[in-house]
């Protein structure tokens, strides 16, 4: 009995982590829409999640207000400048984190390491610096308060990955699947 009581709850914490990882739809709420783009304006602090419309448009799922890197507009530059990156992207990667879950991008791209080979050979960078990269939406470090939390949206403060409140990055993660485009914008 006590061999069957172990199976059965750790057969339980196996469907509730892969609960929090692997995209679903929610019970009961009919069949969720297939998010088929991310798109982050940073200087909106939004993040819409989009379905295709069958018609050659997209139709909203979801809407987040969002943290973003206190860097400011433009591209990131460089590895520690705090900014957020904007192109184009894709979820590669999901995982359980300090920030609850780590949706990874692919940042950065073919664009980002043209521009910054371009300013390092124009002296516009160090030549110790870096490109960076574990670029990704999350949530709020869950070694918070609940109090300190619910702030943290008052304030950019990533190093450049775009953050949600813990239920939101949840949400989030069932509704994007890996491979779905991610367009930040300023």
């Amino acid at each position: 009995m006590l061999r069957r009581t172990f199976s059965l709850v750790s057969l339980g914490a196996l469907v509730l982590g892969s609960a929090l990882v692997a995209p679903r739809a929610d019970a009961g709420a009919g069949p969720a829409r297939r998010v088929t783009r991310v798109h982050i304006k940073k200087g909106e602090h939004v993040m819409r999640l989009l379905a295709a419309d069958g018609e050659g448009g997209e139709e909203l799922v979801a809407s987040y207000v969002v943290a973003v890197g206190p860097g400011g507009r433009g591209p990131k530059r460089q590895e520690g400048d705090l900014t957020t990156p904007v192109g184009r992207y894709h979820v590669t990667t999901r995982q359980r984190s300090r920030f609850t879950i780590f949706l990874g991008i692919d940042y950065p791209s073919a664009a980002d390491r043209r521009r910054f080979d371009l300013l390092k050979r124009r002296g516009e960078l160090p030549r110790s610096a870096t490109i960076g990269g574990a670029i990704g939406i999350h949530g709020p470090p869950v070694s918070m308060s609940d109090a300190a939390k619910r702030a943290l949206k008052r304030v950019d403060w990533t190093a450049g990955c775009i953050a949600v409140d813990e239920d939101e990055i949840l949400e989030v993660a069932r509704l994007v699947r890996d491979g779905t485009v991610v367009d930040i914008e300023d």
